[in-house]
């Protein structure tokens, strides 16, 4: 891993967001990038049509000036914070920051595709308006794992010491890069691994081929994932086994359905990440 890019706000899961940061940079040894992005795209143009050119723009414009400044301000002390506590860990010099306006995804997008040292990608489940919206997940959040060729990390409302990690299989093209991922990678080390697939009551065969290709990827590594095949709805069943194993973080394929699917019936996905109060690593 190269680079780990977090992305902080100002809410709760943005401090979250940055303590795991820290975590995951001292473990791996890796720099991160601290991005924050003021979204003042929707001041740029009038709060109000105005048909009939009585308005003006004078007084608006003078708004969104003192918005930059309030904002410029705001990322200061984000960055102050960040820094600290990288500093606090012993490891300041394994973080830089950066400030920019316009929509966390086309930034993403651009770090992506410009600086192609990203190999990781921290945002919190919900952003600054999550004491408004308890239960749901963050518009943003969504937007990012979909257009992103990153795993993402998804960070919960609470820091949780990692000892348990748990890989929700199904065999599609994410999952196996998650376990691919999971098999070599370092970032959790000391940790116990759990693997399970998915299988409708009374047909779990094809869950439990599954189960012997995941038990074949860890051969010849350190690690021996705990395998076992679940019964019933995914979401439920999954659910259930964080709860009563103690798992501390999930990881899994994201969105394989097509959009029309998850419209209909909506995406275990997004069931996931809503209902486990614990990190969600999410591969594409």
């Amino acid at each position: 891993m190269r680079r780990i890019l977090a992305c902080i706000d100002g809410s709760s899961y943005g401090q979250i967001c940055a303590k795991y940061a820290v975590w995951l940079s001292k473990q791996l040894d890796v720099p991160v990038t601290a991005l924050y992005v003021s979204e003042l795209w929707q001041y740029e143009t009038p709060l109000i049509a105005d048909f009939g050119g009585t308005l003006g723009t004078q007084p608006y414009l003078g708004l969104t000036a003192q918005l930059k400044e309030i904002e410029n301000g705001k990322a200061k002390a984000i960055c102050d914070y960040v820094k600290k506590l990288f500093a606090d860990a012993g490891i300041p010099d394994n973080v830089e920051f950066e400030h920019r306006s316009g929509l966390l995804v086309d930034c993403i997008d651009e770090f992506e595709n410009q600086r192609k040292n990203i190999d990781f990608i921290i945002l919190g489940k919900r952003g600054e308006n999550a004491n408004l919206a308890k239960g749901h997940l963050g518009s943003n959040m969504e937007r990012v794992i979909r257009a992103s060729r990153r795993p993402c990390f998804v960070a919960n409302r609470k820091f949780i010491e990692q000892k348990k990690i748990l890989l929700a299989y199904d065999g599609s093209p994410s999952a196996t890069r998650a376990l691919n991922w999971l098999a070599n990678t370092k970032a959790f080390p000391m940790c116990e691994i759990h693997v399970v697939s998915v299988g409708k009551a009374g047909a779990e065969d094809e869950a439990s081929k599954l189960i012997i290709e995941a038990e074949s990827i860890f051969q010849g590594t350190d690690k021996k994932p705990i395998c076992q095949v679940l019964s019933g709805a995914p979401g439920e069943a999954i659910e259930q086994y964080v709860i009563e194993n103690d798992i501390t973080t999930l990881i899994m394929g994201a969105y394989g359905h097509s959009r029309i699917r998850q419209f209909i019936i909506g995406s275990t996905t997004s069931e996931l990440v809503r209902r486990c109060l614990v990190p969600v690593v999410m591969f594409r």
